[in-house]
């Protein structure tokens, strides 16, 4: 027996009076609600209506029933409402903010292509490891060095003239000299996703080892304060070359290191059992790598 279908059917009539009302409000033929009614009532052991040719009532046990009956039926529609909400629930997914609008919204579509629906949070290297820990968000691509991730993005510097010749640039062309004396020296602007340890000491070390001042390594309030910087007043961003190509700047890797600098990222899942994030990962990995402007999917830089 349908024991909720069979409740429902209890529960409309008997709050009508009536088979033919009752049955329309529960969205059933007479005859189905009557023979639901029946069959609960054999199940019980017990009427729970008095039938009339045109009136149905509640027998008294019929009236200790209906608060349990309708109950019943009110969780039955909560749950399959909350099944509709869970199929159609959005994975949460923390991304680097340098992620482009449009690279995003093509993995957005990957996704969509592999029944999921995902909803994408950019934000800060910390703050998506503090993210996925707490599980605001169900996966979050992590910063690692590059041996330990599963994607890896060239790093180098955007100027805003082109320096010709296609080869590196080299950290020490930036030392100040006398004639810098009365100004401020050209710095190398980090990003916020590149102040992470594997990155940030490495470009400290080379600082000092090329006798750069220590004010000329700084991390960037603005990608868009960063970039005025570089092209009023001959400072260099550190970018993966899609960023540099984005804001019209011309992209060399940085010389002074072998091998280069670069980000890594690996995709955490804050439950690794949950499917949706595993499908992400095996089916949507073309579009991180993109997102990312990993190698494989790098466009040449101006």
């Amino acid at each position: 027996m349908d024991l909720v279908g069979a409740c429902r059917a209890f529960v409309h009539v008997s709050e009508r009076g009536s088979f033919t009302v009752g049955a329309a409000a529960a969205r059933m033929a007479q005859s189905v609600a009557s023979r639901r009614v029946a069959a609960l009532e054999r199940h019980l052991g017990e009427r729970l209506l008095e039938r009339s040719s045109r009136v149905a009532t509640l027998t008294p046990f019929g009236r200790d029933m209906l608060p349990l009956a309708t109950r019943l039926v009110r969780l039955a529609d909560r749950l399959e409402h909350e099944a509709e909400a869970a199929r159609h629930r959005p994975l949460r997914f923390a991304v680097p903010d340098t992620c482009s609008t449009g690279a995003l919204a093509r993995l957005i579509a990957d996704a969509h292509g592999h029944g999921v629906l995902l909803d994408p949070r950019p934000a800060a290297p910390a703050e998506r490891a503090d993210l996925v820990r707490s599980r605001q968000v169900r996966a979050a691509l992590l910063a690692l060095p590059p041996t330990e991730a599963t994607w890896t993005v060239p790093l180098g510097l955007a100027v805003a003239h082109d320096p010709g010749g296609g080869g590196p640039i080299y950290l020490d062309t930036l030392r100040p000299g006398r004639a810098d004396a009365e100004r401020r020296p050209r710095r190398v602007w980090l990003q916020t996703e590149d102040d992470v340890p594997h990155i940030r000491d490495s470009l400290t070390r080379l600082r000092d080892a090329v006798g750069l001042r220590p004010a000329q390594l700084a991390v960037a309030p603005t990608v868009a304060a960063a970039t005025a910087d570089v092209l009023s007043r001959g400072d260099a961003l550190l970018c993966a070359p899609e960023q540099a190509r984005e804001l019209r700047l011309h992209w060399r890797p940085l010389g002074d290191l072998d091998p280069g600098l670069a980000r890594g990222f690996s995709l955490m899942a804050a439950d690794e059992a949950d499917a949706e994030v595993t499908r992400v990962r095996q089916a949507c990995a073309p579009g991180i790598a993109r997102c990312l402007g990993a190698k494989e999917y790098s466009e040449a830089a101006p």
